[in-house]
């Protein structure tokens, strides 16, 4: 059963939380247009666009993303006062322990978490694609129409080579297909175009197949050939910039198959998705550490806990940047770049828990 000091904790919490995000996105918003009024203008991005497509869609984006910053303050700032007020001694000296008092904000950190959760792993990824088709289209175009020098494993034992592929015709050009079964090559298909029809299916021109048996050789050829071939236009075009778009069903699936294919370059998508799980922890862990810095009472008001707060969140964000970075770079496993700040703070937030009843 939740009592009005729960209540009252939690309101206080969830209130200065989302205020804070209204104030820092307001400013956001406001200095990012600013920025690129000149671009909407040169480009002629309707209003309803730049207001809906862009903006609405990039206020949860950077909300979530920063969540943790937000948390932090929204703790450090409200508790202190509270602090400052005599409001914390006058709950302890009821009776209510420490631990007791953490239960409503552990409560509130869980709301968070679970929010943070559901954001970014199944709402924010459609917003994102919106978003960016805007950018693409009205502020800078980072999209490719064509990409060189593809070579994929798009079945196991099934080697796709394509010299050039052209997004705007959905045309590969100088195709290669090569068959393999136990590292022996049984088959190669080489071929001047494919074009893709539908789901999974190609129209190959001008093609030459050569089929291994042995010591003896089958070769056919021909002009057109519908064939299935278990790859999409879409493949050839996934970027960084991707990964943000795909929920988590989406994206769990995405990195089995480009696993299967053999694909190196899928460390952005493996940090995207342990992020999504590891954010949400760093609610509990910087909530702890805030009202463990917070409850207690000091000279100078808030100023010191708030210069304490943000030095620390700061420091959890810079720390989650170099750690993604070294993910990048292959100096680290993915999963452990998106754990290792939650387990570095919550060894600071276990030492001040303790330190905090004393």
């Amino acid at each position: 059963m939740l009592k009005k000091i729960d209540l009252y904790i939690i309101r206080k919490f969830l209130g200065t939380f989302f205020l804070s995000i209204s104030l820092i996105m307001s400013i956001a918003i406001m200095i990012d247009l600013t920025e690129k009024m000149d671009k909407f203008f040169d480009n002629q991005a309707p209003v309803k666009a730049v207001i809906v497509d862009y903006y609405l869609n990039m206020i949860p984006y950077f909300a979530n993303m920063f969540s943790p910053l937000f948390t932090f303050i929204a703790v450090i700032f409200f508790t202190s006062k509270m602090a400052g007020n005599s409001e914390i001694i006058a709950i302890q000296s009821s009776g209510i322990s420490y631990n007791r008092l953490l239960r409503p904000y552990i409560i509130s950190a869980t709301l968070i978490a679970l929010v943070t959760f559901l954001l970014s792993g199944f709402v924010i990824p459609s917003a994102n694609k919106t978003r960016l088709d805007f950018e693409n289209q009205y502020i800078k175009k980072f999209r490719q129409e064509h990409v060189s020098n593809i070579q994929l494993e798009i079945q196991k034992g099934i080697i796709l080579y394509i010299e050039r592929f052209d997004n705007a015709q959905n045309t590969g050009y100088n195709i290669s297909m090569e068959r393999f079964n136990d590292k022996q090559l049984v088959s190669r298909m080489t071929a001047q175009s494919m074009h893709w029809d539908t789901l999974n299916q190609w129209q190959v021109k001008n093609y030459l197949i050569r089929e291994f048996r042995g010591m003896k050789e089958q070769i056919t050829s021909g002009e057109v050939l519908d064939t299935s071939i278990a790859v999409q236009p879409t493949d050839f075009f996934i970027t960084a910039f991707d990964s943000p778009q795909m929920k988590n069903n989406e994206l769990k699936a995405y990195l089995e198959k480009q696993q299967e294919r053999g694909v190196g370059n899928i460390k952005a998508f493996q940090d995207e998705y342990y992020k999504r799980f590891s954010m949400p922890f760093a609610a509990f862990i910087l909530t702890i550490i805030g009202v463990s810095l917070a409850s207690r009472k000091v000279r100078g008001g808030t100023g010191l806990h708030l210069g304490i707060g943000i030095g620390l969140s700061f420091g959890y964000i810079l720390f989650s940047t170099f750690s993604t970075s070294f993910s990048v770079n292959g100096s680290m496993s993915a999963w452990l770049a998106a754990w290792l700040p939650n387990f570095v703070f919550a060894l600071i937030a276990f030492y001040v828990y303790h330190k905090a009843p004393k």
